[in-house]
């Protein structure tokens, strides 16, 4: 059986910036615990003033 988690920006690692080196830190920090990075992708997220994209990772490990 598997487990999944998702990390995206809203996550705890990145203050609501995103920045590549603290994505690269979760990552590891995640792949310590286990998880391995399955897919990788950006969404449109509706904001005041239009849309942003998020940067969103899914993980995947033995349950």
């Amino acid at each position: 059986m598997k487990e999944y988690k998702i990390l995206s920006q809203k996550d705890k690692f990145f203050s609501g910036k995103f920045d590549p080196q603290l994505l690269e830190q979760a990552i590891n920090a995640y792949a310590e615990q286990g998880w391995e990075v399955v897919s990788m992708t950006t969404a449109s997220m509706p904001s005041f003033g239009g849309s942003r994209d998020e940067v969103i990772v899914l993980f995947e490990r033995e349950a």
